[in-house]
């Protein structure tokens, strides 16, 4: 354990309802909970749990420490374990029965931690720095996915520890900067401004290749669901130019697929308009609205059905580099820190946090007139 603090939600309204004894802890803008001992560095990964009780909180960061916090059902949260690793970590991604974590790393590896016995192994390598990892459980298969600046996407087979060699090896276009998987479908975005889509079914299979509609750089993307069958159907991509495009792979109608602004000051700063890069995008699990999360310390929620905003918080001093559901979709936590956006001369940050907000009425679609 790297040490432990009970946080809440306030004596009178506990998050999952429950009754809440511990005094309430210092709050963020909107009365949002910092999570204990947050990292020293900027969070470049940030995952719940898929199945834990209580649930489980991972982040790791760019001075190459994981770590594991339990949230109980008051809201309060306590650091559980962490590793070291020798290099920065740039991906994250959960096993699906919640024991183990994967990592992308800057220095070219892929590893797996098993929390139960404490254990990190190596678990893939690429030629370059792994920016995305991503399990995928199939029906017929499950392996860890892997995207690199090598302009590789990967598939490791975690019952063969050490690895010897992927399974399968796909050579792209462009570096990966950003990938997504909702079974059976994942999503990549390539340093090209292209998005490749694939079908994970028997072996990844190229669906096709989309041209960003966005003009800058692609940041994050997201895959939402169908509202009907619940099938994975298109996704949400954020740009450095604040701004989001909403995509679906299969679109009845042109005009179904549209872009959005967001993220960029109210008032004119010496004439103009401050833009600030979208870093991350997150569906809600039970209401497909989103959060975008971005450079100007702020986090908004939108309805891409109603194509209507929900709310923007109130202003963090820095930058929102990471946002992540909880499974229930009662709870939303997201990562404070500098993202570098404005260069050595902006980093004045006083240091990373994380933050949980109780999202399910901010998030929950609101009522046609």
């Amino acid at each position: 354990m790297f040490g432990s603090q009970t946080t809440t939600f306030g004596a009178s309204k506990p998050l999952f309802g429950a009754a809440v004894t511990a005094a309430p802890a210092a709050t963020g803008p909107s009365e949002d909970v910092a999570v204990c001992n947050p990292p020293d560095d900027t969070i470049s990964a940030l995952r719940w749990s898929p199945v834990s009780n209580p649930p489980l909180l991972a982040a790791g960061s760019w001075d190459g420490v994981v770590r594991v916090w339990a949230i109980n059902e008051k809201g309060e949260s306590e650091g559980k374990a962490q590793q070291k690793i020798e290099a920065p970590i740039m991906a994250m991604d959960w096993f699906d029965d919640g024991s183990k974590i994967f990592l992308g790393c800057a220095d070219n590896h892929a590893r797996v931690w098993d929390l139960a016995s404490n254990t990190v192994a190596v678990c893939g390598t690429h030629d370059a720095p792994i920016s995305t990892c991503n399990w995928i459980k199939a029906a017929s298969y499950n392996c860890l996915m892997t995207g690199s600046f090598d302009k590789t996407l990967r598939f490791w087979d975690m019952r063969q520890l050490p690895t010897q060699s992927a399974m399968a090896s796909l050579q792209l276009p462009e570096r990966v900067y950003s990938a997504d998987v909702v079974y059976p479908m994942a999503c990549v975005a390539l340093a090209n401004k292209s998005i490749v889509v694939y079908n994970l079914e028997n072996g990844p299979q190229e669906v096709r290749q989309i041209e960003s509609p966005l003009k800058s750089q692609s940041r994050c993307i997201a895959i939402f669901k169908d509202k009907n069958n619940q099938m994975p159907c298109g996704f949400a991509l954020g740009s450095i130019e604040g701004r989001v495009a909403i995509q679906l792979i299969e679109a009845p109608n042109p005009k179904d697929n549209f872009t959005f602004k967001c993220h960029r000051s109210a008032e004119l700063v010496g004439g103009y308009q401050e833009i600030y890069g979208v870093n991350d995008i997150g569906f809600h699990p039970n209401f497909g609205t989103l959060a975008t999360i971005g450079s100007d310390g702020r986090y908004s929620m939108w309805d891409k059905d109603a194509r209507t905003k929900l709310k923007t918080s109130d202003q963090h001093p820095v930058s929102l580099t990471k946002v992540s559901f909880h499974p229930s979709g009662m709870m939303m936590a997201y990562a404070v820190g500098y993202d570098w956006s404005k260069g050595h001369e902006g980093n004045v940050s006083p240091g990373s946090k994380i933050y949980l907000h109780k999202c399910d009425e901010d998030m929950r679609p609101k009522a046609k007139k």
